[in-house]
């Protein structure tokens, strides 16, 4: 397990931070988000720094994403919101605000103002198909 000194999450790992926690086990640590969205927006996070989920290793992301259904099935059966948003943010463009992998979990209404919901806006299938072939050749 890797640690960043200047990283606020992983000051809440080492608990030099104090956090509402919800689960850790030996990979990743799940707590309440403190600027909460909506009532039972948590996060989970992996104990290894890294930036992003270009930058984390395999396991990691699968230690996380596990932690993730966990902690989505426990919000759910608490709050039993109409729906859950599970959200993941890489660099600034997506609003990325703390440079350590990490997932959200936010639960959601249906009429909860919030605007991570987009319409369905019907694409130029030619350039789809060709992006989708030029992703294909860089796929690992």
């Amino acid at each position: 397990m890797t640690a960043d000194p200047d990283c606020v999450f992983c000051k809440i790992i080492a608990g030099d931070i104090p956090s509402f926690t919800v689960f850790e086990d030996d990979q990743v640590f799940a707590f309440m988000d403190i600027n909460p969205v909506n009532p039972g927006h948590s996060l989970v996070i992996p104990k290894h720094h890294s930036a992003n989920v270009f930058e984390t290793p395999d396991q990691w992301v699968a230690a996380t994403m596990i932690g993730i259904r966990r902690l989505a099935r426990a919000v759910e059966k608490t709050l039993s919101p109409h729906g859950i948003n599970v959200l993941q943010a890489n660099g600034p463009g997506a609003a990325q605000s703390v440079f350590h992998f990490h997932m959200h979990v936010i639960p959601r209404g249906v009429d909860d103002g919030l605007t991570m919901n987009w319409g369905l806006n019907p694409g130029d299938m030619e350039a789809i198909g060709k992006l989708c072939e030029a992703i294909k050749g860089n796929l690992d």
